[in-house]
């Protein structure tokens, strides 16, 4: 069993970088820390609330979230709503600024309300997440790729976590949802080569058969026929935030976030026993897969519209 996790640290700055040493970063920020042959992978959507989408990313990666509350202002109320609607087990982060009794009006009504709650303490930071170890998911190998680049005399190096199965080097695995076929060249795992990685470990993998510059977020490394696509979504019923005040109903333009691809989507049906949608370009996922959605129009309020399940195609 692999010891690793991916934790997602939003809603507060300056707490992901006292608990791990500064990795890759891009519009999110990775922060890796290893101790006792336990791993630690700390997510920071650096780029929200600019962005939406490194908040969404950051929690598709994770086994975890750390909801850290600083303070109270509208980029942590929208943090809030959209840590809410996602399936992430949460431990709320309190600060010295915000009071017991805020915190349980904020929170009262939605899944956070009987959230684990602890301070901003790092000891106690540390230990909690020491405790914690990423599920293992049976099944064919699936890898999500967050980032990659071009390395000297290496070539395509794509980074992600074994999110299913185990991972091997020199096998052939297609790149979801485009039908390219690529090889894995080789694994690392925190700079150390291995043969093959487990459910929850960090990989940086060598590709044999394509460009750094064909390799893009939420591409998924998985066995050809493992994984459903397609441009027309069948869903089950919507799950929407409680602070939404937009529009989603059929012919809004929205964004679905689906793993850690997002993409602009059309609403044509939504009810109650489910919906349609139809996303501007291919997308791969697993039967029943949980997805986002975002409005990124709306005029006041969050921008998470929700949560449903992605059933199938047609």
């Amino acid at each position: 069993m692999a010891h690793s996790v991916t934790v997602a640290v939003v809603g507060g700055t300056e707490v992901a970088v006292q608990l791990g040493k500064k990795g890759t970063a891009s519009d999110v920020t990775l922060f890796n820390n290893v101790h006792d042959g336990h791993t630690t992978t700390l997510v920071e959507p650096t780029q929200f609330p600019e962005k939406m989408a490194p908040l969404v990313n950051a929690l598709s990666m994770a086994d975890q979230c750390l909801l850290v509350l600083p303070e109270l202002n509208r980029v942590v109320a929208e943090t809030i709503a959209t840590v809410e609607v996602s399936d992430v087990p949460t431990t709320i982060v309190v600060g010295p600024a915000v009071g017991p009794a805020e915190v349980a009006r904020l929170l009262k009504g939605g899944r956070l309300e009987t959230a684990p709650r602890c301070p901003l303490d790092f000891p106690l930071l540390r230990a909690q997440l020491e405790a914690w170890t990423a599920p293992e998911v049976a099944g064919t190998v699936r890898v999500p790729l967050d980032h990659a680049s071009p390395v000297k005399g290496v070539g395509a190096v794509a980074l992600g976590v074994v999110r299913q199965g185990t991972l091997h080097a020199h096998e052939r695995l297609r790149l979801w949802p485009s039908p390219k076929v690529v090889e894995v060249r080789s694994i690392q795992v925190h700079d150390e080569d291995r043969k093959d990685a487990g459910c929850g470990e960090r990989v940086g993998v060598a590709l044999k058969g394509i460009e750094a510059d064909e390799l893009s977020r939420g591409q998924v490394l998985a066995p050809e026929g493992a994984l459903l696509e397609g441009i027309r979504l069948r869903t089950g019923p919507l799950s929407k935030s409680r602070y939404y005040r937009g529009n989603d109903s059929p012919g809004a333009h929205l964004h679905l976030a689906i793993g850690l691809q997002v993409v602009p989507v059309f609403v044509e049906e939504q009810g109650p026993e489910g919906g349609v949608l139809v996303p501007d370009r291919p997308v791969a996922f697993s039967a029943n897969d949980r997805a986002l959605l975002i409005d990124l129009s709306v005029p006041s309020g969050p921008r998470i519209v929700g949560q449903q399940a992605v059933l199938g195609v047609g």
